[in-house]
Formats: C-alpha cells, structure tokens, sequence
C-alpha cells in the first residue's frame, strides 16, 4: 500500500530530526568521553566490590515457611550451650551441596565446631587415613572421642555432634508389662473432633491392642544422646540399676507389691522418676508418692474456659509456674488428666514445686456419668496437673532424688506428642530429671504436616469473627450505602 501524499512530510521530518540527534549524542560523548569512562569504570568497581562482599561476608534469606535451609532453634540453642570443641572432617562428593552447607551453618554457629571437608576421590589419602570408603562419612572428635555419622540430616548431625562432646550416654527406662504404651510402637490415633469410638477422657475405653505407642518420644530421648530401654521388674535382679530415669507411662493394671519394692528401693538409693498416671487407675504407686508429699487425686479434671478442641476434659495450659521445666514452653494439653494435692503434712526432707495448673473455672469431677461440677464432691479450680518432688535423705545428701508426677500420660503418645508443646515438656522433663540442664528446650526437627490447633477459647472467638462479626459489619456498610443511594 503506498503512502498517502499527507504522510510524506512527517517521514521526512522524522529522518531529518534522526540524522540530526546522531550527530548532537556524537558530539557530547566526544566531549564527555572521560566522564562516562570514569562512570563506566565506577560501576564496574562497585560491582568487583559487590561481589567480593558477597564471598567474603556471606548473606542468607531463608524464605520458606519452615526454615528448610536454616538451622533450627533448638540446635541452635545446643550449639550455644555446647562446652567442648569439635573438630569435624566431613569427606563428600559434588552431589552434597545441602549437606556441605548445612555443616557450614553449623561450624559458622560456634567458634567451638570447626570443619574440614574433602572430597575421598581427590584426596583418598585422608580418607584411607580415618577408614572412609565412601562420601557422606563425617568423622567427629572431641576429647579423645571418636564418632562417625553417615547421615546427613540436621538431626543426625547435632545428635552426633552432642554425644561426642557429651561422651557418657545415659539410659531413660520406660516399665513395661501394665498396659503402658510402648516406646518403640508407632501406632497413633488421628483425633478429630466428633470421631466416634475412642475417647481419652470421660468414658475413655482402653483397646490394648490398638494402644497408643511413644515412639516419637523414645526418637527425640536417643535424637539428644539418651539410649531407652524397656523394664520388667519382675525378674530377680536388679533391672532398675543402670537407669538414669525411669519412666512410668500409664499403666492400666497395678503393679504388683515387688513391683513397688523394687520402684520404691530404686529412688531410696537416689534414683529419677517421671510418673505420668493416668485418671481413675490405681497402680499401687500411691504409697510410693506420698512419701515425697504427692496425693493422685482419683477424679479427672474438667475445664470449661481453656481446653484443646471440644473436649472440655482436655485442660489446655499456656500459663506456668516459673521453673527450668516450664522455661518459655509452648501451649500444652492434656487428654483426660487427674489432679494432684499435697499430703494433708508436709513430709520432712521433701520438697514440692507445682508445675502445671488448670484454669480458675475448672474442677476436679469425682464421677465419670456427666459433665457438672458438685459443690462439696468435687475439687473447684485452678488444679495442679504436675509437680516436681524432691527428697533429701536424712544422713546427707548421698541418696537424693528427684521425680516428677503428671496426671495424664497421652500427652506424650504418638498423636500429642508433635502438637504445641507437648513434646518439649515430656523431653525438659526427663532432661531436668537426668541433671541434664543445658539440654532444656532442645527438641528435634520434625517434618509433621503443618497444623493449626485451637483452644476451645480461640474456636470460639474465631468462629464469632469469621461467621459472625465481620458479615454483620458487611452487611451494616452495605445497607448504609443502600439507603443513602436510595
């Protein structure tokens, strides 16, 4: 299609006011040319200098919700406790970039972990030198202390680098032979509100064949250098010996009179317990408890203001009594928990701090046929759900124990375990019973789904904002501009 004869004068306009501008940029970088050189050359130093502050001084923006490739708080936490160096040689290939880096995070954490990495193809000398046959072999030491580790987890790392520096490994003994869950079992339950058949606290039914297992609490125990056994204290030796803390996980049965001898004649020679009994069970562990001033009371606490989901006998608790157990501890709740009083005399020798209490609108309930509160049968609010006892032997200090007394043990099975912080205050527990008081607070990383769980209390506000509030003041504003229109 040929121009029209209208267009031909803006063409030539056009070429003329291109030819015209080559000409004037020409001249001024004619005589601007050293001061676009000196610019020139700026940028490009800045740009030298960038990326020399960029290797020298290392940046990192973790933007995942979990931290994925950011060291979690509770190793953290261990590596600014930790009290001995380690030296660790870490031998990989070119496919272990994550790994090299996370070793990397570490060693920058603490001047205490140093690191030294190599590849075994290009340096097969010093992988023959400390036995290496293949990439992914970390070789610890400390002190002497010689520890490998072929995994290549944040958690397999910080449980190695803990029992190199640590050394001793001490044993947590789980009773068994009552109904207890059982530590090594992986069985849970998934607890959604109105699911029919299973109950954990009014009118809880126990299905031993499909009880619950803790699992996730022997891995966190051995994650943190604890190895963890299971006891029968029935046999004639000594089965409580070696045990640095035993824990008695709610047993359905009692235990037999030589069972409690043998509890008993355990912590007379100064030995660590953490009993978590479960309500309206008697174990022939009362008397045992008495002597350090702690009455299991045989009701279960109800809690109408502050409990977990609907289940007004689940007490939900964000509010503790100050002590090393409770140090900036999360949420916790309890499925179906009994109270706990102190003896009507205070017991010589003993000492009994209270851990863990219940709202003020809650009770302790006597009878298991209906929720309501009885004045004069049942125990008004806040109730004690755990303490920490400790007695001194009369002779000296020789022969001193500690327990601890909660009143519920589902807390710490496999389906509780992750949700809140319930799994931190089994773990600063057994931690503050063993003296292991710089382990407070560390926790393993798990890789549970990410969940929100709501107090009754947080339902409730939530379900008034959401169905309630926010579609009254829409429809106000709505009928407002309505009528003003109108």
């Amino acid at each position: 299609m040929a121009p029209r004869p209208c267009e031909w004068p803006g063409a030539l306009l056009t070429a003329v006011g291109a030819v015209r501008l080559r000409g004037e940029l020409g001249a001024l970088v004619r005589r601007r040319r050293g001061e676009i050189a000196l610019y020139t050359a700026g940028v490009i130093g800045v740009l030298i200098a960038l990326a020399y502050l960029s290797v020298r001084y290392q940046l990192r923006f973790d933007l995942t919700t979990t931290g994925r490739y950011s060291l979690s708080p509770p190793t953290v936490t261990m590596l600014e406790r930790l009290d001995r160096p380690v030296h660790i040689v870490f031998f990989h290939d070119p496919m272990m970039r994550e790994t090299v880096e996370l070793y990397a995070l570490i060693a920058a954490q603490t001047r205490r972990v140093t690191v030294e990495f190599y590849d075994p193809m290009i340096n097969p000398a010093r992988a023959r030198m400390l036995g290496v046959n293949f990439a992914g072999t970390a070789v610890m030491e400390s002190e002497g202390r010689t520890l490998r580790v072929n995994g290549g987890s944040e958690t397999d790392i910080a449980n190695g680098i803990l029992r190199v520096s640590q050394g001793a490994t001490q044993l947590v003994c789980f009773l068994d032979g009552h109904g207890e869950p059982d530590p090594f079992s992986l069985e849970s339950h998934d607890h959604l509100e109105g699911a029919p058949g299973h109950s954990h606290g009014l009118g809880a039914r126990y299905v031993l064949h499909e009880r619950h297992g803790m699992a996730k609490a022997r891995h966190a125990l051995e994650t943190v250098n604890y190895k963890v056994e299971k006891v029968l204290l029935l046999q004639r030796d000594n089965r409580l010996a070696g045990c640095a803390v035993l824990v008695v996980a709610g047993p359905k049965v009692a235990l037999l009179p030589v069972e409690v001898a043998a509890v008993k004649e355990y912590l007379a020679r100064g030995g660590k317990a953490f009993f978590m009994l479960d309500p309206f069970v008697r174990t022939g562990l009362e008397p045992v408890l008495r002597e350090y001033g702690v009455v299991v009371d045989d009701d279960i606490v109800i809690d109408e203001a502050s409990h977990f989901w609907a289940d007004v006998s689940a007490p939900a608790v964000s509010d503790y009594n100050r002590h090393q157990v409770t140090r900036d501890l999360p949420l916790t709740f309890f499925p179906g928990a009994r109270s706990l009083s102190p003896t009507p005399q205070r017991v010589p020798g003993t000492s009994v701090v209270p851990l863990i209490n219940s709202s003020k609108n809650s009770w302790g309930q006597v009878h298991q046929d209906r929720v309501g509160f009885v004045k004069g049968r049942d125990a008004p609010g806040p109730n004690t759900l755990m303490v920490v006892a400790l007695r001194r032997p009369e002779g000296g200090e020789d022969g001193r124990s500690r327990i601890a007394v909660v009143g519920d043990s589902d807390f710490a099975t496999n389906s509780f375990f992750h949700i809140m912080g319930n799994g931190t205050l089994f773990l600063n527990t057994v931690n503050y019973l063993a003296a292991q008081e710089n382990l407070i607070g560390i926790q393993p990383r798990t890789a549970d789904l990410p969940r929100i769980n709501l107090t009754n209390r947080q339902m409730k506000g939530t379900f008034f904002l959401a169905v309630i509030l926010i579609p009254a003041v829409l429809a106000m504003v709505g009928t407002a501009v309505w009528w003003k229109q109108h």
